[in-house]
Order: C-alpha cells, then structure tokens, then sequence
C-alpha cells in the first residue's frame, strides 16, 4: 500500500488554521467529508471517540488521527500543515504541526494496520518531515509524500 492509494491533491490541507486540538479534528473532518461523501459530523464523532482512547499524538510535532467509519467504499487519507502548533496531548507532550487523518470502512482490520504502519513509517523519517514542514504549498506536499515512498522503493 502506497501512500498515492490514501492521499490525492486535493486531500492536502497545506494551511490548517486551528488553535486547539478539537477544532483541528472538526476542520479534518469537514475537509474529509467533502472527499469522502461521508457526514462530517459522524466523522469528526468517529475521530473524538478514538481519541478518548488515547492521543494520537506520536510525538515529533505529528499526529495520526484515525477511525473506522460505516459506510465509507475504501480508505481515505488527508494531510494537513498546521499553521500554528497545536497542543494535541502528544505522547511527548510536544505540540503537532503534521497531521495525517486515515479513515477506513469498518471491516477494514488489516488494510486499515497496512495504512497506519505505511503512515508511520513514512512520518518518522526526520528529513520528510522537515521538508513537509518547508514546502510552498498542497502540490509540494502531495509530491513529498509520494516521492519519499518512490525513493524508498529503488
């Protein structure tokens, strides 16, 4: 599973205007919404449920929200930049700016693991995630997030 499978331009959000954690999952979800054909509120629901079970805050200024919805055809992916940091009770309790929401059916168990651990692993390479921080605009991003896995593919 490739990133390019979760992700298109225009799920990319290069400017995420958020000043708290739950606002930046009710933008998430309003921005998932229009992509998924999903109701915002069942996904934004979805998302305050999941993290009531633990923050999906990984540290390193990155978060990885995510939730299984009914009614959804496949996965769907969405990247955001946050403007400011936001305090999103990271395990190292660092505020996140790089955040990545997976949304899944729910019958989607070990697809739904194949995009978290894809996700992961793209995210946890420091040089990526300087150069998400550092791009102009949803292009650039879109480009970096599918480039990387390119790279590591060769």
């Amino acid at each position: 599973m490739d990133v390019a499978d979760l992700v298109t331009p225009k799920c990319v959000v290069p400017r995420l205007r958020a000043a708290s954690k739950k606002q930046a999952l009710q933008d998430l979800a309003r921005h998932a919404g229009r992509i998924s054909g999903i109701d915002e509120r069942a996904i934004f629901d979805a998302l305050l449920e999941r993290e009531r079970l633990g923050s999906t805050g990984v540290g390193l200024g990155i978060a990885i929200p995510h939730a299984k919805l009914p009614g959804l055809a496949g996965l769907h992916g969405l990247f955001a930049r946050a403007d400011t940091p936001i305090d999103f009770d990271a395990i190292d309790e660092q505020p996140v700016d790089l955040i990545f929401l997976l949304l899944a059916p729910e019958a989607a168990g070990a697809d739904h693991l194949k995009a978290l651990a894809r996700v992961s692993r793209l995210l946890r390479n420091h040089d990526t995630c300087e150069k998400l921080r550092g791009a102009a605009g949803a292009e650039a991003i879109y480009a970096l997030l599918t480039e990387s896995e390119a790279s590591q593919a060769a």
